[in-house]
């Protein structure tokens, strides 16, 4: 996987490495201000990457990184960053093929929930922690997609609410919020990144319900004193593969066992509402605002909307990786006009952004072959993805006078087409979603019940009641299933066959 001269990455192996930026800040100095959720590539891309640039500017000292891992799986992140003294290589990867790469070192602790609950409440109850930052998923929340309510029954939640040993993240942070408060501790910011519209809205309504229903007046004082800001994160950050880590290896002589790796294109905006302090995240290139809505309306509506237009459609069409499928021109075509059709309509104007102009740039961006993004990790967990980013462009035009939702039912469409899970060639298609049986067996029952998929009102509500968007719907399903993906979106979009 890696080569034999490439050096293991860790403190001690820092003045050793060539061809790459390392901490030149005293990392012994820097103490926790920030306990983050949700350790990943796309944390460790954006919130981690900033506070080492602001470290570099011999700023944020206390507001160093602790992270927490809640899952099963989040201990190979653990076992991987503790082995490095919490360091890794974040590598941008530039559409002519150019790499650059520095070693992040923000990160200066690590705690695994399952191992030690207590540790990761009493850290959070320290005063020194003035931030608790998520990237739990979109999934994350517990929130009913069709019903917007926090789900009490689901297991892990279900046991918090009785239990003194907190498993899941809401009743970690509400425990250490409790704790605060009994001491007299200023509460700390619940701050949300996840690639949700209004996210910090969605986060405080997460959390404050669980509160309620574990301690009424608990949960009036988080109410009353804990302030959660919304946030936009925009930054393409496939998933990690071991063809990465060899890269990285021959080229800059790391070894490193869970490197990240991106775009060059970053992009941050957050509000600036914060319980106690904040870092001067200003000064590392975020947009700190009073109102992130317009931006995340763009990102999640075109950008987030768009990786689900193109990886149905170019799964069905035998690609395996975005920038291939996005290379297509059918696929090209499809996105922008899904972008200038049916999702611009629904945008609020944002001060100083070419709106015309970033359209055709994600089309570049998705373009990029450094990058490498599959398609498999674009159609993962649509159940959560398809609700909270393209179904608020169709609710949006089916409320305007003449609604134009052709394309966005296509992407559905396409996606009941991909979740039969057997491609075009009669191969199978590992369909990956916490949903996966659900949305299988209804996409299955076609086309004895063409619309089972559709009906499924926790993820489309009363979507299966709307003519126009049923209509353009079953256009493109049964196109799918009679011609293939590729002359579908031909007749979408006006091309002769």
């Amino acid at each position: 996987m890696t080569t034999q001269n490439a050096t293991r990455l860790t403190a001690a192996a820092l003045a050793t490495l060539d061809g790459v930026a390392v901490p030149a800040y005293d990392r012994s100095a820097i103490t926790a201000g920030i306990v983050h959720f949700g350790v990943g590539g796309f944390h460790r891309a954006h919130q981690a990457k900033v506070i080492d640039d602001l470290l570099a500017q011999g700023k944020a000292t206390d507001w160093g990184i602790c992270g927490v891992g809640v899952m099963p799986s989040d201990k190979r992140m653990r076992d991987a960053l503790t082995a490095q003294d919490y360091m890794y290589t974040l590598v941008e990867k530039h559409s002519d093929g150019e790499l650059t790469a520095r070693v992040i070192g923000s990160i200066v602790d690590y705690l695994y929930a399952p191992d030690d609950p207590e540790a990761v409440i009493e850290r959070m109850a320290d005063a020194s922690i003035r931030i608790v930052s998520l990237t739990v998923t979109e999934g994350g929340y517990n929130i009913n997609q069709v019903t917007g309510t926090f789900q009490l029954d689901e297991p892990g939640v279900a046991h918090d609410l009785t239990s003194d040993a907190p498993a899941t993240v809401f009743g970690l942070v509400v425990e250490a919020l409790r704790r605060r408060r009994d001491r007299g501790i200023v509460p700390f910011t619940v701050m949300s990144c996840d690639n949700l519209q209004n996210n910090g809205d969605v986060a405080r309504h997460a959390f404050t319900t669980f509160a309620h229903a574990k301690d009424d007046e608990l949960a009036t004082w988080i109410d009353e004193n804990v302030l959660f800001p919304n946030s936009m994160v925009d930054r393409i950050t496939p998933v990690t593969t071991d063809d990465d880590r060899a890269e990285i290896a021959r080229q800059f002589g790391i070894d490193d066992a869970w490197p990240v790796v991106c775009e060059p294109f970053f992009q941050w905006v957050l509000q600036d509402r914060f319980t106690d302090s904040r870092p001067p995240y200003q000064d590392a290139g975020v947009e700190v605002v009073d109102d992130v809505e317009p931006y995340e309306f763009i990102k999640l509506r075109l950008l987030n909307s768009s990786h689900q237009g193109l990886c149905y459609f170019g799964h069905l069409m035998g690609y395996r990786y975005a920038h291939d499928a996005t290379q297509d021109p059918l696929i090209a075509e499809f996105l922008l006009a899904y972008m200038n059709t049916d999702a611009t309509p629904t945008l609020k104007p944002v001060p100083g952004l070419d709106i015309e102009k970033y359209k055709p740039q994600l089309i570049e961006r998705f373009s990029n072959p450094g990058i490498r993004d599959t398609v498999a990790r674009l159609c993962a967990e649509s159940s959560d993805r398809i609700p909270k980013w393209l179904l608020p462009v169709v609710r949006d035009q089916l409320a305007m006078p003449e609604p134009h939702v052709r394309f966005a039912a296509a992407i559905v469409a396409s996606w009941a087409r991909y979740a039969e899970g057997v491609d075009e060639q009669g191969g199978p298609i590992d369909v990956v979603d916490r949903l996966k049986e659900r949305v299988m067996a209804a996409a299955q029952r076609y086309p004895n019940d063409k619309h089972a998929f559709l009906r499924d009102k926790e993820l489309f509500g009363d979507l299966i009641d709307q003519p126009v968007f049923v209509e353009a719907y079953d256009r493109v399903l049964s196109s799918l299933h009679e011609v293939g993906a590729r002359e579908t979106l031909r007749m979408l979009l006006g091309h002769a066959s």
